[in-house]
């Protein structure tokens, strides 16, 4: 099969292990990131079998519809950015691994990195040591401190491990359902969602980006926040509402935040306030980018290309497409 692997940016994938899952199969890797229709319509009008990198480049019916020879698209987890109807349409499976076995730790350990990098002003002391400057304002401790975890799941719960393990004191918040998990699991939950905000001195946001959840955490949440507070997201940037992020750094509630997502990726506006505002920490959404994570993820991307060749695809997302082929 001909297999193009899009937004691979640092030629990252074929160093790793588990690329020698598509030997015998004609690869493609594209290294940079275009959203032009006509570019990618050229470039992809060969592939049988087409990999995504994440959610970074969208797949919607414009496109799909000028590729008559694609057949597979592989790919990990939540799929937002693919149009699931428009490939049924074209006769295209959708494949995607939704969750892995054991729980990757990538995310939550960059998490906490933030947490600590923010606590102790981390980056802002050593421009000001680079700047020929000494000692800045003293940091935080992180032993007695409060985290508000928001999303009961996998990651959440990595961070609430490695809080715990530095003497935080650990409170949750989230849906019904994970709330309701939460208390049943022996942990504590806050006795509403505004003291959730206003008690904790870290928040991290661990959810899915769902039509559902789009937008979930609202300006009003992060003015209840101390000024001393720190606002952490690693998820998704849009699971804060459009605009939030700007009015409440204006205000100072909270006064720091630390961000690993964007609205917009890649992002390198320098002028966005978010980029250099002082009291924020950004990094160019690495949470999941750590050779070992990549890996463990595109070996899985990479078995369900394997498994569609040989007959017996799996993770379908769309199965009609496959039952029509089979009928045909």
């Amino acid at each position: 099969m001909k297999v193009h692997i899009l937004d691979d940016w640092f030629d990252t994938l074929k160093t790793l292990p588990s690329f020698s899952k598509l030997d015998g199969h004609d690869v493609k890797i594209w290294t940079d990131h275009t959203e032009d229709l006509d570019v990618l319509a050229s470039r992809l009008a060969e592939a049988d079998a087409l990999v995504l990198f994440r959610e970074r480049t969208a797949i919607h019916k414009p496109l799909l519809d000028r590729l008559p020879k694609l057949r597979l698209i592989s790919q990990r987890s939540v799929y937002p950015h693919v149009d699931v109807q428009a490939c049924t349409q074209n006769d295209v499976l959708l494949c995607s691994k939704m969750k892995g076995g054991a729980p990757s730790p990538a995310a939550a350990e960059l998490t906490f990195a933030l947490i600590l990098a923010s606590a102790r002003q981390i980056p802002q002391q050593m421009a000001s040591m680079q700047a020929g400057h000494w000692q800045l304002a003293p940091g935080q401790t992180l032993a007695g401190r409060r985290i508000g975890l928001y999303g009961y799941g996998r990651i959440g719960k990595q961070v609430g491990n490695f809080a715990r393990a530095f003497g935080m004191e650990v409170v949750w918040w989230g849906s019904e359902d994970g709330r309701a998990r939460a208390r049943a699991d022996g942990q504590t939950v806050a006795n509403s969602r505004q003291a959730f905000f206003a008690d904790s001195d870290f928040v991290s946001v661990h959810v899915r980006l769902t039509p559902e959840t789009r937008g979930l955490i609202r300006a009003e949440d992060l003015l209840a926040m101390k000024p001393s507070a720190t606002f952490v997201n690693t998820s998704r940037s849009r699971l804060v509402e459009p605009g939030a992020l700007d009015k409440v750094l204006a205000q100072g509630r909270p006064g720091r935040m630390a961000l690993d997502v964007f609205d917009e990726e890649p992002h390198t506006n320098p002028d966005d306030p978010l980029l250099t505002a002082p009291n924020v920490i950004v990094t160019p959404h690495i949470g999941y980018v750590t050779e070992d994570e990549l890996d463990m993820q595109f070996g899985d991307i990479y078995d369900q290309i394997v498994a569609y060749a040989a007959g017996t695809p799996i993770h379908m997302i769309n199965p009609e497409v496959w039952e029509k082929g089979a009928k045909a």
